[in-house]
């Protein structure tokens, strides 16, 4: 386990925007790992290796950090990306330990398709769960295959690998199907007619 998403990071010395851009112009992303009540370090993490682990991983990717030497369990808590250039700007990592339950935003994806003269509405796209750091699922799958107007899928519904629990709300709405109602076109086709008679 221990190679497995292995990631060198640098100790920052200089913070701010300008450092920051430093930072990136080297190829490199800054970083803040905090969590455990120890204070926050800055880091710099190789920014393609970082962008393949996430390509991978997803962003609840658990990260084996090599800092200068000291080895470091972290979870991906939030990445921000550029909005126009699609490179990360800045990373958010949280301490972990083997064994311990943390909470993570897993995406929802949904899988087949709902019945004919449906329209698919999913509300959310990501439903919070408690995991332990190294078993948390990249995504988690909801079958709308034959769904029928009026059905409705909740939080409590969305079937859970073992060890892992939902947070939050159980009866949250996740995906909602309801009829499709084809009402631009029958209208102008109205209008010729009452126009013939």
């Amino acid at each position: 386990m221990s190679d497995v998403n292995l990631l060198e990071a640098k100790i920052r010395t200089e913070f701010g925007k300008g450092a920051a851009r430093r930072t990136r112009r080297a190829g490199n992303v800054p970083a803040v790992l905090y969590g455990h009540q120890s204070d926050p370090q800055h880091l710099s993490l190789d920014a393609l290796s970082f962008a393949a682990i996430l390509r991978q991983h997803g962003t609840n990717a658990v990260l084996n950090l090599n800092i200068e030497g000291k080895k470091q369990l972290a979870l991906t808590k939030s990445v921000v990306v550029h909005p126009i250039h699609r490179y990360i700007e800045h990373a958010d990592l949280l301490i972990v330990q083997r064994g311990e339950a943390v909470t993570a935003e897993v995406p929802i994806t949904l899988v087949g398709e709902a019945g004919p003269g449906t329209l698919v509405t999913q509300e959310v796209t990501t439903v919070s769960v408690s995991a332990e750091a190294l078993n948390i699922p990249e995504s988690l799958e909801v079958s709308i295959a034959g769904a029928e107007p009026g059905t409705q899928i909740t939080q409590g519904a969305v079937a859970l690998p073992k060890g892992v629990t939902l947070v939050g709300d159980p009866e949250l709405l996740l995906v909602n199907i309801v009829e499709a109602r084809a009402t631009a076109e029958p209208e102008p086709e109205a209008a010729e007619g009452e126009a013939a008679e």
